[in-house]
């Protein structure tokens, strides 16, 4: 029966090993030691019990009928194990975890996809030494110098603008 207990929980080391970062494997390692430890203890125990000799007990007990009532009792023992509830419940979350991993690496793919479009057109780029202004304003529309819209590079919003012209206001009186 441990046997069977066991190796339905069989842990697969090699892939729990490679998901343990370095600073964290000497506490796996002593983890692992541990578990094996109990694994060796367990199989080291027989898978049934050994058979109690009652007739021993009743050529050496005074009164035999009390041996016949420990039989009696000991085999009409039974041990009940817990019933498995978790497993489906593990097995839903296992299912929900995939599909989940899922849309995350398709997620991903798409945006490593987006990011090498734009690599690639960094790359085609001119080289910043050999780009004239035309050349950086049709390559960056949004942040070029655009003499109508943004006469500066400065980020102006309205409350800036409101006080460069109250400071031009005042440069004019004085």
């Amino acid at each position: 029966m441990a046997a069977r207990r066991i190796s339905k929980s069989a842990i697969d080391w090699m892939a729990f090993s490679e998901r343990i970062p370095e600073a964290q494997r000497t506490i796996y390692q002593a983890f692992k030691s541990k578990s094996d430890g109990y694994v060796r203890k367990v199989w080291s125990y027989p898978e049934n019990p050994p058979a109690i000799d009652f007739s021993f007990y009743r050529a050496r007990v005074a009164t035999p009928a009390i041996v016949d009532e420990f039989e009696k009792t000991y085999k009409a023992l039974k041990v009940p194990y817990p019933s498995e509830k978790v497993t489906p419940q593990i097995d839903v979350q296992e299912k929900e975890a995939q599909k989940e991993a899922q849309e995350f690496v398709k997620e991903s793919n798409n945006r490593i996809e987006e990011y090498n479009k734009q690599l690639a057109w960094f790359k085609n780029l001119i080289q910043f030494d050999h780009m004239t202004m035309e050349d950086f304003r049709d390559s960056f529309p949004e942040i070029a110098l655009d003499p109508i819209n943004r006469p500066t590079f400065w980020p102006h919003d309205p409350n800036e603008e409101k006080e460069m012209a109250e400071l031009e206001a005042q440069k004019e009186h004085h």
